[in-house]
């Protein structure tokens, strides 16, 4: 186990000639050594990271190659709030992953000075503690294009109409890879998902934590996933939420494929919900009215962007909301129903990328840029265009809403130009106590079989399904008989003695 390993005698060992993953294991332990040594040193937080006081701010040292651990450093930024119960109450830090890859966890300790009730009793034993991961934000942040460039407007259709129409996608695409490496190549080959979940060993070091409590989102649920398996003898409590495929042969080509299946149900699901609210939105009292709109406006877009910025392209990131979370369904019904009675400009302020955020944009294109560097850095890609044109003109057809779209998003890692890895085996080892795992049936981004999945995987872990529901992201909604389970799980380790099925939370009213 890495975090066996004294630092002196991996200093050592260090030496010798190893395997890489040995290499890596004793650079971990080296590294969490002298984190924990070394310890946070707790600030208020830089005025431009918008978090409020009592949170405090400070770094984490990791190594950027983790078999070279004397080598270059980089700094991981971290942010906690303290516990608010009492001192006999507290149980330790609890570390947030939101997903992406490319998220930034620093807004975690905001539900504690916002006063989330859903957090409530949690945040009495816990302190709650968030991190922009390796490339990210305030970690040592890459890029693979200037932002202006990156957020400009309109973007041409994803829908493909000709041959020459993919020939375009495919240079941009290329281009893209190839910027990767110009504006982050001595990044690129670390930015892995193994070593985010090191650096996550270093971060628990440094915070003084013998073992680690963790809540995983979307791609955070990977980051624990591949965590536990590298470090299972360091984990104390782990909830992961809304869980992505640790299947080998589904990192990252076939999640992705997996994925437009997905968001093709849970956009029915949403126009089925504005269909029966038809009183409220008039867009079509059956889903293929509301759908005759939706193809309606995609083609007047395309002829013509709305206000010269909002083309289909656009159209798909604002609308692809409401398959992705219960709580845009209204916001997003409402602007398309403003548009249809005449409001053009509702769609516009919506749909259009605002160039005078520079800051918000640049942290778009950073997150995609990081999105990127890991999925193609995690796995081997299919080279061949052959093989994606063939599989995504064949699910286009039956699954047109976000199919091509999400094609040309990862076509960059089939002209990756740094090494790309095997996914960690995702398997249970020794020491791993019950991980709780909690997960919608409708799920768009990541599909239901994932959680069956790492449930199978991590053995004595429960799994927790809401049924007939798909909002991405289950922990953060009301819903008492998954809120309650998971509050008793982080304040006691007890988890049901078989797996649970709960009701759907409240639909959204318009």
């Amino acid at each position: 186990m890495a975090g066996a390993v004294t630092a002196p005698t991996a200093t050592a060992n260090a030496q010798t000639g190893q395997s890489a993953k040995d290499r890596e294991a004793v650079g971990v332990a080296i590294a969490a050594a002298r984190a924990a040594k070394a310890g946070i040193d707790w600030q208020d937080c830089p005025a431009d990271w918008g978090l409020e006081k009592p949170i405090k701010c400070g770094y984490v040292s990791v190594p950027l190659d983790y078999a070279k651990p004397f080598g270059k450093q980089i700094k991981i930024a971290v942010d906690r709030i303290g516990s608010t119960g009492t001192k006999k109450e507290r149980q330790g830090a609890l570390v947030y992953n939101p997903g992406g890859p490319g998220g930034s966890g620093l807004r975690f300790p905001r539900r504690v000075t916002t006063a989330n009730p859903i957090w409530a009793k949690t945040a009495k034993a816990y302190d709650f503690v968030g991190f922009d991961p390796r490339g990210v934000g305030q970690s040592a942040a890459i890029s693979c294009i200037d932002p202006q460039e990156f957020v400009k407007a309109p973007k041409a259709d994803p829908v493909p109409d000709s041959e020459a129409d993919k020939r375009a996608q495919r240079k941009l695409a290329r281009e893209y890879a190839e910027g990767c490496k110009e504006r982050s190549g001595t990044m690129l080959p670390h930015m892995t998902t193994a070593n985010t979940a090191r650096d996550l060993d270093v971060v628990r070091a440094g915070l003084g934590e013998k073992k680690l409590n963790f809540l995983g989102v979307s791609y955070g649920t990977y980051l624990g996933a591949v965590y536990g398996t590298l470090f299972p003898g360091h984990v104390r409590r782990m909830v992961v939420d809304s869980v992505v495929n640790p299947s080998r042969e589904k990192i990252w080509y076939q999640a992705n494929l997996d994925q437009d299946v997905a968001f093709e149900t849970r956009w029915r699901d949403w126009q089925n919900w504005v269909a029966k609210n038809d009183a409220t939105y008039h867009l079509g009292n059956t889903r293929a009215k509301v759908q005759a709109k939706w193809l309606e406006l995609r083609a007047t877009a395309k002829k013509n962007p709305i206000g010269g910025v909002v083309g289909p392209a656009e159209l798909i990131s604002f609308f692809q909301g409401a398959p992705y979370y219960d709580s845009s369904w209204a916001p997003v019904a409402s602007v398309f129903s403003k548009y249809v009675a005449g409001d053009t400009q509702a769609l516009v302020d919506a749909a259009a990328p605002d160039l005078s955020d520079t800051a918000g944009n640049a942290a778009s294109e950073n997150g995609n840029a990081v999105y990127t560097a890991v999925e193609c850095t995690d796995a081997k890609w299919p080279t061949s265009w052959d093989k994606w044109n063939r599989d995504n003109t064949r699910l286009h057809k039956d699954y047109p809403f976000l199919t091509w779209s999400n094609a040309w998003m990862n076509l960059p890692c089939a002209t990756w130009p740094v090494k790309q890895n095997t996914p960690v085996d995702v398997k249970t080892g020794k020491g791993l106590p019950p991980v709780l795992i909690v997960q919608s049936t409708r799920d768009a981004a990541t599909p239901y079989e994932g959680a069956v999945e790492l449930h199978k995987r991590f053995k004595g872990s429960r799994l927790i399904t809401e049924r007939d529901a798909g909002s991405h992201g289950v922990t953060g909604l009301v819903n008492t008989c998954i809120n309650d389970r998971v509050d008793t799980y982080l304040l006691t380790g007890k988890v049901d003695s078989k797996d649970v099925t709960c009701a759907p939370h409240a639909t959204p009213v318009p």
